[in-house]
């Protein structure tokens, strides 16, 4: 099985080769024959690559330990979820995803692309199929899954404990998902300037596919939050850690680029700024991989460490020179036809609103490699930790809220002082009140009450927002208020998808700001018996227990939790002992309602049955989780088609490429 494996990423990889040379040959002479059949060489590509990935599925399945792989990352006693995401779970694996994930956007990519911009085929496929080929030279040489071992072991080491968790089921694929997905606006963009299309289309063709991959980027991150913060046990969810991060920069300049492109779209302004965000999210979408395989940074969640750093460097080094290059050669081509008409318009707000997220993202990604850059410069490692991120990216991530109030409540190209008046009056009064309101209860610090604020001022102008369509529509059909606003929304899917996003967000801060300024946190050693007082809770002790479970020793604090007299019910609080990999993993007793969260941690115990507890309460967390199921729900919205689209007829080239198929 091994040899079919390996049969199907070399002949993979001989079929990507010959569709660059294919499809820049054949697009360069239009040749529009060469190109096709460096079409149906993508297609064997995907063919081969989906082979190697069956192939190595039925080797996890049948727990083949002749399989280097296979023996590295899963065991007789793992359960069935585990072994099958042990495909992803090892870097073999997650490159062979990588691939197949890779193919199916290339597919799904060229026949969108022969289907509206056949002009551009050529170019798509040959970036498609070179940065596919550059993955296949990985599996084939230094990162294969089919090595074999002559002396199969009678059972293997399994994967890492913290990965035997329903969430790393499903926070890797979501993010190779966003991190592949940049590949097609990237690949759409490159083709439009090759082919000398420096217009708007290539661009907007690509907004849909850059809508899916930061759709898939905020759910990667979502996950790995709560991965983080149920199963790490220090009660946190995001700590400024280098994988987490090399993930928040793509999705930052995908967040820009989604705003910048709706000027470009409205305006015909920006599209080299348009086009330079295309690349930098590609860009960082690699120099991610690189860090999560390179081990130059030590990471909570990097699990594997291998050479693949150099290779993913000079490849990232070559695409960047060749796309920037190619973007210098159409600069004056790029050029916008119109200019800014004034600082009071919706294109500054956009602007501005562009110009944070790249400072948060180049804020991001200086203290993220600063230890490297220090000891390259110093000969010293200087690592900076979380307060660091958190006082530059605060005040900027504050700043943004503002502008995301602002935004909508602008017009296009000059606002007069009557509609700014007449547009801030409401959203405005709703962040003063709320405001005052929290000022009022005794909430401090100021900063604390600043976001809530913003956040009232952001959530007023959504509702402003909503009830000026509902209106507008009562006004022109017979309708009540409900019907009203779903036909708003169905007739309006990407305006109201991008609103309902922003409520998401504006709940995400809400809990963020909840659970880092108003935790907290105590420390307590109990016999069975023993109570502890935190905030407003009393947690009771009853007793340890231990059980073998899945080749764990498993140790578990029997709580019971009160607020006040009200019995909230048994909580327990596990630390599992995997004795064969010298490695112990958390299990939270968690509550958690809208208001906060009791958060339970066994931290260490005795043989007379003591336990040391860690008891956080943390407020407002189940908003982050409710926002992030929200700005999901408007991502899709705005990623349906429109109900009444409008068709664009382009006059194909002769002999191009048909939609229906190679």
């Amino acid at each position: 099985m091994a040899d079919l494996g390996r049969f199907g990423l070399l002949g993979a990889l001989a079929l990507a080769l010959y569709a660059v040379a294919a499809a820049a040959l054949g697009g360069r002479a239009q040749r529009w024959e060469i190109v096709r059949s460096a079409v149906r060489a993508l297609w064997g590509v995907a063919a081969l690559e989906a082979l190697a990935g069956g192939v190595l599925v039925a080797a996890l399945l049948r727990r083949d330990y002749s399989f280097a792989y296979v023996a590295g990352h899963t065991r007789d006693a793992q359960a069935l979820l585990y072994t099958v995401t042990a495909f992803w779970g090892g870097m073999e694996g997650s490159l062979l995803l990588w691939a197949v994930v890779l193919s199916a956007y290339s597919l799904a990519a060229l026949r969108s692309v022969a289907r509206e911009r056949p002009q551009l085929l050529a170019g798509v496929a040959a970036v498609c199929a070179a940065v596919a080929g550059f993955f296949l030279v990985l599996l084939t040489s230094v990162a294969s899954p089919f090595v074999t071992v002559p002396f199969p072991p009678q059972d293997g080491r399994g994967m890492n404990p913290l990965l035997l968790n329903p969430w790393m089921a499903i926070h890797p694929p979501a993010l190779y998902l966003g991190f592949v997905g940049l590949t097609v606006p990237f690949a759409i963009v490159m083709a439009a300037l090759w082919s000398g299309a420096a217009e708007e289309a290539g661009v907007l063709l690509a907004r849909r596919w850059m809508l899916w991959a930061w759709y898939c980027l905020s759910l990667g991150l979502g996950f790995g939050a709560k991965w983080s913060y149920v199963v790490l046990g220090w009660g946190g969810y995001w700590a400024w850690d280098p994988v987490e991060n090399a993930a928040l920069m793509p999705w930052l300049v995908a967040t820009a680029f989604l705003h910048s492109v709706m000027i470009q779209e409205r305006r015909a302004m920006l599209r080299q700024w348009t086009v330079v965000l295309v690349v930098l999210a590609f860009g960082l979408s690699i120099f991610g991989t690189f860090l999560t395989r390179s081990g130059v940074l030590s990471s909570i969640h990097s699990f594997t460490q291998s050479p693949l750093g150099g290779y993913f460097l000079a490849f990232l080094a070559i695409a960047m020179l060749a796309a920037f290059g190619l973007v210098a050669s159409r600069w004056e081509a790029l050029r916008s036809p119109n200019v800014l008409d004034s600082a009071l318009s919706r294109e500054s707000a956009f602007l501005f609103n562009n110009v944070v997220l790249l400072t948060i993202a180049f804020a991001v990604f200086l203290g993220t490699v600063f230890p490297v850059l220090s000891e390259a410069l110093t000969g010293r490692r200087m690592n900076v930790g979380p307060p660091f991120f958190d006082h530059i990216v605060t005040p900027l991530a504050l700043g943004l809220l503002l502008l995301m109030g602002i935004g909508p409540l602008i017009a296009w190209r000059r606002a007069s002082a009557e509609s700014l008046r007449t547009s801030f009056l409401t959203p405005g009064a709703a962040g003063v009140v709320v405001g005052l309101a929290l000022t009022a209860a005794g909430m401090r610090p100021p900063g604390a009450v600043l976001a809530f604020a913003l956040c009232g001022f952001v959530g007023g102008t959504v509702a402003l927002e909503f009830a000026r369509g509902i209106r507008v529509r009562r006004a022109h059909h017979a309708e009540g208020i409900l019907p009203s606003l779903a036909g708003l929304v169905l007739h309006n899917r990407r305006r109201y998808g991008g609103y309902v996003v922003h409520l998401g967000i504006l709940l995400v801060v809400a809990g963020v700001t909840g659970s880092q300024v108003f935790s907290t946190q105590r420390v307590a050693t109990v016999r069975p018996g023993d109570a502890v007082q935190i905030a407003g809770y009393r947690v009771r002790f009853d007793g340890l227990e231990q059980a073998t479970r899945e080749g764990a020793l498993v140790v578990s604090a029997r709580l019971r939790a009160f607020a006040g007299t009200r019995d909230l019910g048994p909580l327990e609080a596990r630390k599992n002992l995997y004795l064969a990999d010298s490695e112990a993993t958390t299990e939270v007793a968690l509550r958690s309602t809208p208001r906060d969260d009791l958060y339970v941690v066994l931290t260490g115990w005795t043989a007379g049955g003591d336990a040391t507890l860690r008891l956080l309460v943390n407020p407002l967390v189940m908003w982050i989780w409710a926002g992030g199921l929200v700005l999901s729900f408007g991502a899709v919205l705005a990623m349906l088609p429109e109900r009444r689209p409008v068709p664009v007829l382009v006059e194909a080239p002769a002999g191009a490429w048909s939609p229906g198929g190679p």
